[in-house]
């Protein structure tokens, strides 16, 4: 099963405050053990909301809202795209991460939707659209 691992903003991070070299130290050694484990398939830190743009969706209509974005406790700070057994296993993980953050944090587990879950619902057509757009990622 794939998950994707939310970390939540803070303040800090919000405010563009970097997180210290001793941290950074544990997080490459936590994301090396992540990646040893094949645990890992990608994930990244994120700029401040300060530094991003949303569009909103009307129908037809589009706008562009810029940052900063007001509620900082439902932003994401970064991210990591695992592979995992089960959700057990991804807690597990979670619980031996470094604090990701100067204070208190949070990071949120969400499992990634397959293609098996719409099976009800694919259509011959949605499923070769989605099996070339697949085979060209690989590719990439």
């Amino acid at each position: 099963m794939r998950v994707v691992v939310f970390v939540k903003a803070t303040e800090d991070s919000e405010a563009g405050i970097l997180p210290p070299g001793d941290l950074l130290e544990q997080m490459g050694k936590y994301n090396e053990e992540l990646v040893d484990a094949g645990i890992m398939l990608g994930g990244d830190g994120l700029k401040p909301s300060s530094q991003a743009k949303r569009v909103a969706f009307d129908g037809l209509g589009r706008t562009v809202i810029d940052g900063p974005f007001t509620e900082t406790k439902e932003l994401v700070a970064g991210y990591w795209i695992w592979e995992v057994r089960d959700m057990d296993e991804a807690v597990a993980w979670v619980k031996r991460c470094p604090n990701p953050m100067l204070g208190k944090s949070e990071i949120e587990i969400r499992p990634v939707f397959e293609m098996s879950d719409f099976a009800e619902t694919m259509t011959p057509e949605a499923e070769e659209i989605h099996n070339r757009v697949r085979e060209k990622e690989q590719r990439r």
